[in-house]
């Protein structure tokens, strides 16, 4: 089978995932990317050092860091080169978990949806 079928709707079952919900998931990692990310360079702006990049000694793009961060700990679990620190270490653990358990959520929806 191909990713290709997930797409098609099938008359006999429903759709397992629409366009419709892939935009939705799109939408919502997206969202939680960017108010992590703004969270961690609010935080940084306000002189509260929350992260720190292995690689350059302290001079960093925070910006494009804090962005980058966001998107390491929703997909993974982060690789090592940026280190979150004080309370930023509290903040990546809660946005660790919520990408988690936003997979489970998205197939829960999915599957709720295809029995109505």
């Amino acid at each position: 089978m191909s990713i290709r079928l997930l797409f098609i709707p099938n008359t006999i079952k429903g759709k397992l995932v629409s366009i419709d919900n892939f935009f939705y998931l799109c939408t919502v990692y997206l969202t939680i990317i960017i108010g992590f990310g703004l969270i961690y360079l609010i935080l940084y702006l306000m002189e509260m050092p929350v992260l720190i990049e292995v690689n350059e000694a302290g001079r960093y793009n925070v910006f494009e860091t804090s962005f980058y961060f966001s998107t390491m700990m929703l997909f993974s679990v982060g690789n090592g080169d940026v280190i979150p620190q004080g309370i930023g270490r509290f903040i990546a653990a809660i946005e660790a978990l919520i990408g988690y358990t936003l997979p489970a959520a998205f197939v829960a929806r999915v599957m709720f949806e295809r029995d109505k």
